[in-house]
């Protein structure tokens, strides 16, 4: 294994949570995503979300700063409303384990949460966000569908003194105004792992297809240019001969690997943005009559179950982490943001890299979703 991939490793293996600038709180994972590795995480503090260090430095956004003020909120008296606003179907495991890992932490505060489900539908999301706001909610934590067009929800929220958390996505707008701050990955560089993932397996000489995520939101844009940056500063023999969105969905990610495959015979690697397209584009190779793992490597992002299992016996090449369990590091951004230490801006986390060195230790230790 190399340097990166034991760093990677090491920082799934880690416990224990850590806010930028704000100090650390110990919390074990209370959620799961379904299936049995996920049911061992339950309880797992060794999968529980961590920031990356070094944190960021400087003044936190506090109830105080936000939009010239907003009313300070006990989020333990029992009493305090705050909504949850899910982007997407939890049929996708990582909206299935962070929709319950939010759930799971408010009961453990003792938080009434709301929440809605804008099953990929922006305009949706907007209404329900709306909603919420008037159902009472007083905080709201917002897994974006789309980077750019929350702005009708986002104002709506802003003229009410009420602070927004995004979390896995951004949203268009300024921190500690528009919404208070953002909690996720670094996608841009998660992407460039994958590349080096792929150059390794096919020593750097392949024929990739991408298949891209959701148009208009800031992963699907980072999870490119990373890719195709690290490509064209490395891997001179390593050329993208198809690129299209697969829209972060396994029936989509398989019809368009089927058309890459019939147009692009000669593809034999594929980066694929998260691990549902990658599973589509897993069974649209074996249609082909192709091997996965050996006539066509795939490199994905996410980390669920399935995808973690495909590496392990040799189907995938490698599956970098998307850490979904935000339910303990979301509130303990708001208790922050309701205290004097506040919240950073951008708040990275660390995520895992499973390679087929050590997959099935992640899928044994529960360390997979």
């Amino acid at each position: 294994m190399n340097v990166q991939a034991k760093t990677l490793t090491a920082a799934v293996l880690a416990a224990g949570l850590c806010l930028a600038a704000t100090g650390c709180t110990k919390s074990g994972s209370s959620d799961s995503g379904g299936g049995s590795s996920s049911a061992a995480a339950n309880d797992n503090a060794a999968a529980s979300q961590q920031v990356a260090s070094p944190a960021a430095k400087g003044p936190g956004c506090t109830y105080k700063t936000y939009n010239g003020g907003v009313p300070r909120l006990d989020l333990t008296d029992g009493k305090t409303v705050v909504g949850f606003s899910q982007s997407e179907s939890t049929s996708n495991p990582f909206r299935a384990t962070e929709t319950n890992s939010i759930e799971q932490q408010a009961k453990k505060l003792g938080v009434k949460l709301i929440q809605r489900n804008a099953n990929a539908d922006v305009n949706a999301q907007n209404s329900q966000i709306e909603d919420m706001i008037a159902q009472g909610a007083k905080a709201l934590i917002v897994a974006p569908e789309n980077s750019d067009g929350l702005g009708p929800a986002l104002a709506k929220a802003k003229s009410a003194k009420i602070p927004v958390l995004t979390i896995d996505r951004t949203v268009g707008g300024t921190a500690c105004t528009d919404f208070m701050a953002f909690i996720g990955s670094d996608f841009y560089h998660q992407a460039q792992i994958a590349a080096d993932d792929l150059a390794g397996a096919t020593g750097g000489e392949a024929h990739v297809a991408i298949l891209t995520g959701t148009p208009g939101n800031n992963v699907t844009t980072d999870r490119t240019k990373g890719f195709q940056d690290q490509v064209e500063a490395k891997y001179p023999k390593m050329k993208v001969v198809a690129s299209q969105t697969g829209n972060f969905a396994q029936t989509d990610g398989q019809k368009v690997m089927e058309q890459l495959l019939q147009s692009h015979s000669d593809i034999n690697a594929v980066y694929a943005e998260n691990d549902e397209m990658a599973l589509g584009a897993i069974q649209a190779v074996r249609s082909a009559g192709k091997t996965p793992g050996k006539d066509i490597k795939v490199v994905s992002i996410d980390g669920i179950e399935q995808a973690v299992k495909n590496v392990a016996a040799g189907q995938m090449v490698a599956d970098i982490e998307t850490n979904p369990r935000f339910g303990p590091l979301a509130f303990q951004a708001l208790q922050d943001f309701y205290g004097d230490a506040g919240v950073q801006p951008k708040v990275i986390i660390k995520d895992g890299h499973f390679t087929h060195d050590n997959a099935q230790q992640a899928l044994d230790q529960g360390l997979v979703y």
